[in-house]
């Protein structure tokens, strides 16, 4: 069954209003109307069977039929800190771990990064991010979407974890001797930052995975 987001169900509302691009992709992609039901989800993950009473040029009306069962979500909270990548690259790690479950994205400026966007276009980009997290969060049917937060360079960043019970790891290709999954199995959250091998996988943007 589809699944549609609204940013916050209130159980006791008898109807619930959908706009922006989730009305669009109901009334001009999936030509769906009056009758029709889908689950409707929240950013909590309250999850409704929800009905279509009507519907307008750019606004969907639902009535909330009767509550459905959370995700099955993990114990572990995990957020990535990525460096930013070409759209492309950039869009593509979103996705992809948006729908393996990571909690939240933090994009960052390393010393490399290529694409220097404008203060001014990083609001664009942030909204485009959310987006797919939340097309991944559907299409996977995980936990609400992965928070998507703002772009930051990378001594704010160090400076932000600094002190937080978390086990911190960096991915590095030159680390000879630890490797994540032994480094998981091993770990406690009193651990400091430490770094362990990264496997070399070149990316290949037009196929839209690694090679």
């Amino acid at each position: 069954m589809k699944r549609f987001f609204v940013e916050e169900i209130i159980a006791n509302e008898e109807t619930c209003s959908i706009t922006g691009p989730e009305a669009k992709h109901i009334l001009e992609v999936l030509l769906m109307g009056p009758e029709d039901r889908f689950v409707l989800m929240d950013r909590k993950d309250t999850r409704f069977l929800a009905l279509i009473e009507s519907s307008g040029p750019r606004e969907v009306l639902v009535a909330p039929e009767k509550p459905l069962p959370k995700s099955s979500s993990s114990t572990i909270e995990i957020t990535l800190c990525q460096a930013m990548l070409k759209s492309r690259q950039m869009n593509y790690i979103i996705q992809k771990t948006s729908e393996l479950g990571v909690n939240c994205i933090i994009p960052f400026l390393s010393k490399r990064t290529v694409d220097r966007l404008s203060k001014d276009r990083f609001g664009n980009k942030i909204r485009h991010w959310r987006e797919i997290a939340q097309s991944s969060t559907k299409q996977s049917d995980r936990d609400p979407p992965a928070i998507i937060g703002s772009v930051v360079t990378f001594k704010k960043l160090m400076k932000t974890w600094d002190g937080e019970d978390a086990l911190k790891v960096i991915l590095w290709e030159e680390e000879g001797i630890k490797d994540l999954k032994s480094l998981l199995r091993t770990s406690s959250s009193q651990m400091k930052f430490v770094r362990v091998r990264r496997t070399r996988r070149r990316f290949c943007p037009a196929r839209n995975r690694g090679c």
